[in-house]
């Protein structure tokens, strides 16, 4: 089987496929979500999403066969609070993701009751409507250390030759604050840049180096105040392995970039 890539998506805002207006903002992540299975190399038997939307102490496995759905977003119209996405879970992925884990010396507990946030329905929606492909999602420490989630990223790399596709669901730029501020713009593009050189660095330990010093990147705070929608991007650098990264797509919406990439592509 041919070696699944990784990707970092920049999911956008809130439950936006559903409510118009966000809808037609985000028309070109809307379009490029629904071309990704067209990069693959085949459908995927499974799909790992690890969420901004998701911390625990530990790292944090969802088990359940039939994951429910979490409206994590607020003041939203009631329509979205009633959203389903009903793909199956997959336990047995879940033992496997346990068994790398332990034997990188990782601690990993799990949960049957976690179900999909919209940093994980969002883009599958798209790329998956039928949603007939089997998801699981793996938590963020809490800690949002970047070498100890790369670490993890490394420990997962292997279930991309077993056909599960990995995806790390965030933002290249999370302010609320910012969005729709014409002065952010400059600040986002300048931290989306020092992204992209991270990213497509040909050696991975230095691009692994840039992303854990993050902070050192211009408008780096500004960016991300707190850096939980960054760090499943330090995930799929691990889970990257030696394979360079490119960016698919970069999104305007709310003034700032949304930035797309995609490590490992056949061809």
């Amino acid at each position: 089987m041919t070696r699944m890539p990784v990707y970092f998506l920049s999911h956008g805002g809130g439950p936006w496929p559903y409510v118009e207006g966000m809808k037609q903002q985000f028309a070109k992540t809307e379009r490029e979500f629904r071309a990704l299975p067209e990069r693959l190399p085949s459908k995927p038997k499974a799909i790992l999403v690890i969420s901004g939307h998701w911390e625990e102490q530990a790292f944090t496995v969802a088990t359940g066969a039939r994951p429910p759905m979490v409206y994590d977003y607020y003041g939203f119209p009631e329509h979205t609070y009633h959203i389903q996405y009903p793909a199956p879970g997959a336990p047995e992925l879940a033992l496997r993701i346990k068994a790398l884990l332990s034997g990188a010396g990782i601690a990993l507990k799990e949960d049957a009751g976690r179900g999909f946030d919209h940093g994980t329905f969002v883009p599958l929606v798209l790329m998956y409507p039928n949603a007939d492909v089997p998801v699981v999602t793996l938590s963020l420490q809490s800690d949002l250390d970047p070498q100890e989630h790369i670490r993890l990223g490394q420990a997962l790399a292997p279930l991309r030759d077993d056909g599960v596709l990995i995806i790390g669901s965030g933002l290249t730029y999370h302010n609320m604050r910012g969005f729709g501020r014409s002065e952010s713009t400059p600040v986002a593009e300048a931290f989306e840049r020092y992204l992209r050189n991270a990213i497509e660095q040909t050696d991975a330990g230095l691009r692994n180096e840039m992303l854990v010093k993050w902070e050192a990147a211009p408008g780096a705070r500004s960016a991300h105040p707190r850096e939980d929608h960054l760090i499943p991007l330090m995930v799929i650098a691990g889970a990257a392995g030696e394979d360079i990264g490119r960016t698919v797509f970069v999104d305007h919406v709310m003034s700032v970039p949304m930035a797309n990439y995609e490590f490992g592509r056949a061809g």
